[in-house]
């Protein structure tokens, strides 16, 4: 979670790139006879300071680059740092289970992730260990499959499409919005409970929209909601801490409508490990 001096840190960092950045330009320009009035010369960078972002793609590009926020302001930033340390990652954690009938049951879960070139091009193995039952849910080449005991199974429908939300209406489906060719769209700002919102709506190519409500002072996304199936779902983040110099939330909420579904928290993560493909190989 940034520290208001790591907040300080960037800001002063973003006035002084933007400062130097005028002051070069203007060097470079003939100097104007004394009845002219120079011209303003606009910030060359889509990156901006917490408050002052007026474009989806300023709002989106500052939210990747604070997703993606560097040890030092010398090293990779935001997307490229994603990149570099993202390349896989493995998560351990647990998760809380809330049925139709208002029963919870509770599991402990492993995430695998390969990191593809976009979204659809990743690999992604979910594994669950419910008191009922032990599975794992697999994304490959674009298709799910389950895994029950070392056997190759079609998971049902509805764990299928809550399988296929988390990955493309989760943070990733905003910070990869480019690879994944995603069109953002801007609307109004919100407050709610006190708390200024940029609002980003982001439409990947399989007309799949999340829009996304992300702090206007620390470019944090907060929450998410989606539509499907006829249902509103709302996704909320918490717990906010850096991970190998990036962001990360470690605990979130899923409800559908108003009814609290699923509780996730992260207990371990770690990128750039080694992950054996065989992992996401059916058979």
């Amino acid at each position: 979670m940034f520290s208001r001096f790591n907040r300080t840190i960037v800001a002063t960092f973003f006035a002084a790139a933007l400062t130097g950045g005028a002051a070069a330009q203007a060097a470079s320009q003939p100097t104007p006879k004394p009845q002219e009035t120079p011209k303003p010369t606009p910030a060359p960078s889509a990156i901006t300071k917490p408050g002052v972002a007026q474009t989806a793609e300023q709002v989106a590009e500052s939210t990747v680059f604070f997703y993606g926020f560097p040890g030092y302001v010398t090293a990779p930033m935001g997307r490229d740092r994603l990149n570099q340390i993202r390349k896989t990652t493995l998560e351990k954690g647990k998760i809380v289970v809330t049925a139709a009938d208002g029963k919870t049951e509770q599991a402990n879960y492993q995430r695998f992730v390969v990191r593809g070139e976009n979204q659809a091009k990743e690999k992604i193995r979910l594994e669950q260990d419910f008191p009922s039952a032990k599975y794992s849910l697999v994304f490959k080449d674009e298709k799910i499959y389950g895994i029950y005991n070392n056997t190759v199974f079609t998971p049902r429908e509805d764990a299928s499409r809550s399988f296929e939300n988390q990955m493309f209406h989760g943070l990733e489906a905003l910070l990869r919005y480019k690879e994944n060719g995603s069109e953002i769209t801007l609307q109004p700002k919100e407050k709610l409970l006190g708390v200024e919102y940029y609002v980003l709506d982001v439409t990947d190519k399989q007309q799949r929209k999340t829009r996304f409500y992300i702090s206007t002072k620390s470019f944090h996304v907060m929450m998410l909601t989606y539509d499907d199936a006829g249902v509103t779902y709302k996704r909320k983040f918490y717990d906010y801490n850096q991970a190998q110099g990036t962001l990360v939330p470690y605990r979130t909420v899923l409800w559908a409508g108003d009814k609290q579904i699923e509780e996730t928290e992260v207990g371990t993560i770690t990128f750039g490990q080694k992950v054996d493909d065989g992992l996401f190989n059916q058979g």
